[in-house]
């Protein structure tokens, strides 16, 4: 239930987020989601991709300065209180979360929330006992919005 997720590390200027979208959007890789964070001087852009091996390799011939990590993906109810069982869950298994981000499955009225825990494995056990619907990679690639936004 573990999903690859893609970071790039870039510096905080003008134009420095449009280039490796653009590197993506040129070799025909989708972003099904992403989040970016920030720094006065430099972020982060986590990317989830169906190709990430291939867009990692390309990154990085580029120059760009990437690392692999893995994140679970949960279904979630897109109505008031639909993430609080999912916060919960995680708190009461003793697990953190490190970050996450979510995008809105439109097609089955479900919000998608992508997490980075620091205890993956206990945190797929909780979930997974708790009754949530947790996405493998193939299930998130299927839900996730097919506007092609890079």
């Amino acid at each position: 239930m573990k999903i690859s997720q893609l970071s790039i590390f870039l510096e905080n200027k003008p134009g420095h987020l449009a280039t490796p979208c653009a590197i993506l959007a040129d070799a025909g890789i989708n972003i099904v989601t992403l989040t970016l964070a920030d720094t006065q001087r430099f972020g982060i852009l986590r990317l989830i991709l169906k190709e990430w091996e291939k867009a990692r390799q390309i990154l990085e011939a580029r120059g760009f300065v990437t690392k692999v990590t893995e994140v679970v993906a949960v279904q979630v109810e897109d109505r008031p209180g639909g993430l609080r069982k999912l916060l919960e869950t995680v708190e009461a298994a003793g697990v953190n979360i490190e970050y996450m981000y979510a995008f809105t499955d439109r097609a089955e009225g479900k919000g998608v929330m992508v997490f980075r825990l620091d205890d993956a494995d206990e945190g797929i056990v909780a979930l997974q006992n708790a009754g949530v619907c947790l996405l493998d990679s193939e299930k998130l690639y299927k839900l996730a919005p097919q506007a092609g936004g890079h």
